[in-house]
């Protein structure tokens, strides 16, 4: 990997586009670098996970939504729209890719349940695939070229969050992935560097937005802000073919994203990269999620079930402290400062950004489940919310420094629970990581991947679709491109929900 070094320049300096992050992400993002078996592998887990919680979600009223306005932009060849039949008079056939794009990626979102990649800063690196995937079926790809796209955009998303933090200027972590996603495109399209270089400086300026989606009254746009960066690359991939430029330097300009939206003239960033000729890796470095929350609630839903036992009749709980890192503290805990999050009335997206409320369920369920844990019936449980109501996190040097250290094998996103009892006795323990983590107790590989996904698909998708399409899955790589096409979801006739109001299309 070599690490660049990106800060703002005067527009006297006219620093040459070469030298620009913009350029060195398209560079890397399409050296023709064979993709590795165990990255092939990866990603094909990846398009699983995605497609299990696109179709648990098919049935909610944002995903309906947004599927709802695919529908009304039918384009041949196009893309396919989870969930919809492909074939039939009834039905539209494909969506235009941009489209598709926005609906599959409210439907990958919407759970908050697929992958996360922590560091600098945040991010959903599984939101990158359906954007891609939309354009590789618009275009007659084949899994190959679809592999090696999202490959890159993994990579470029990945490296982005390692070196460069957003949330501390309250940035959205979108402005993260419309770059990744467009650098993906263009991998997958083998498009020429500068095109690729246009293309994220355009996505980028058209996806920097404010934190305000993920504080306060969380809502649905929490899931549609991704899918609108996804479709936003499609088109600023579609713009920069067409030979239209991108403001540039995009990042180091002088009214450029660093020097005016992140730390000012004088910061640097260091943003690693692969060099020519060097694989692709970064998707090694994510990791799923076993529960329907937050990621940095994960550790600590499963240490809520494994101290359960000890803590008994939970009646006697006089107060939980979670010790945990500054992002946790602050983005899901009692630092955010957020009243929604003990609200028995805030939104099952504010829920989710709750880790008092989170881990009050977990403790008294021993479960997490991506519907019940959430029900306005589940969140106003009388002693729910007295058990809610004694939770409060505490940020800890210790655990801040082992989020943030270098070496991913001591990297750690839990936290230490004390749960002091009405005698004074206290039941205490930590988890490092989740136990689906890599680095966990029971690490997910394919095995558990098709597990969540037939939990997740059943009752949703009929059996026979749940093996098409795994078996698809599968052998991602080696599909041509009828099978790249053929690589959606369509539920039983009459069982998507209809979203319930008109919108203008």
């Amino acid at each position: 990997m070599i690490t660049h070094r990106v800060r703002a320049h005067a527009s006297r300096e006219d620093l040459p586009r070469e030298a620009q992050l913009a350029w060195k992400l398209a560079a890397a993002a399409v050296d023709p670098v064979p993709v590795e078996r165990d990255v092939a592998e990866m990603i094909g887990n990846r398009v699983i996970d995605n497609a299990a919680v696109a179709a648990a979600s098919l049935a909610r009223g944002p995903v309906a939504a947004a599927r709802a306005q695919a529908l009304a932009h039918p384009y041949s060849p196009g893309a396919a729209v989870f969930g919809v039949a492909q074939h039939g008079a009834a039905a539209p056939v494909r969506s235009s890719p941009e489209w598709a794009a926005w609906a599959n990626g409210v439907a990958v979102r919407e759970l908050d349940f697929h992958d996360t990649f922590l560091a600098a800063d945040y991010s959903h690196p599984g939101d990158n695939i359906p954007p891609v995937l939309a354009v590789a079926q618009h275009r007659g790809l084949d899994g190959r070229a679809l592999v090696r796209g999202i490959a890159a955009a993994y990579e470029v998303q990945v490296d982005l969050v390692r070196g460069i933090c957003l949330h501390e200027h309250r940035i959205d972590h979108i402005a993260h992935l419309g770059p990744s996603a467009a650098a993906g495109i263009g991998a997958l399209m083998d498009l020429p560097v500068d095109v690729v270089y246009q293309a994220i400086g355009q996505a980028l300026h058209t996806t920097t937005a404010t934190r305000q989606s993920r504080k306060g009254a969380i809502s649905s746009w929490k899931a549609y802000a991704p899918a609108f960066a996804g479709k936003a690359a499609v088109e600023a991939v579609d713009r920069a073919m067409r030979g239209e430029g991108a403001p540039s330097p995009i990042y180091e300009g002088e009214d450029g994203v660093i020097a005016r939206l992140l730390s000012g003239p004088e910061a640097v960033y260091e943003v690693p990269l692969p060099g020519r000729g060097e694989p692709k890796r970064a998707v090694l470095d994510t990791y799923t999620k076993e529960h329907s929350a937050e990621y940095q609630s994960q550790a600590l839903i499963d240490l809520a079930r494994r101290m359960a036992p000890r803590v008994g009749d939970l009646s006697r709980v006089r107060e939980v402290v979670i010790r945990t890192s500054h992002h946790t503290h602050h983005v899901i805990g009692s630092g955010a400062g957020d009243l929604q999050k003990t609200d028995p009335d805030a939104s099952r997206e504010t829920l989710d950004h709750s880790i008092m409320y989170i881990f009050a369920v977990a403790l008294e369920d021993r479960a997490w489940h991506h519907e019940r844990s959430y029900t306005p019936e589940r969140a106003h449980r009388p002693s729910t919310v007295a058990l809610w109501r004694k939770v409060r996190t505490v940020e800890d040097p210790e655990w801040t420094a082992r989020y943030h250290d270098p070496d991913p094998a001591k990297r750690a996103f839990g936290g230490r629970v004390e749960i002091v009892l009405d005698d004074g006795t206290v039941v205490a323990d930590e988890l490092a990581v989740a136990d689906a983590h890599p680095a966990g107790a029971r690490p997910f590989g394919r095995e558990q991947y098709i597990a969540k996904f037939r939990t997740l698909a059943d009752g949703v998708i009929a059996a026979a679709e749940q093996d098409r399409f795994l078996d698809l899955a599968c052998r991602l790589e080696s599909l041509d491109a009828t099978g790249v096409r053929a690589l959606h979801l369509a539920a039983p006739a009459g069982a998507l929900a209809e979203p319930t109001a008109k919108g203008l299309f």
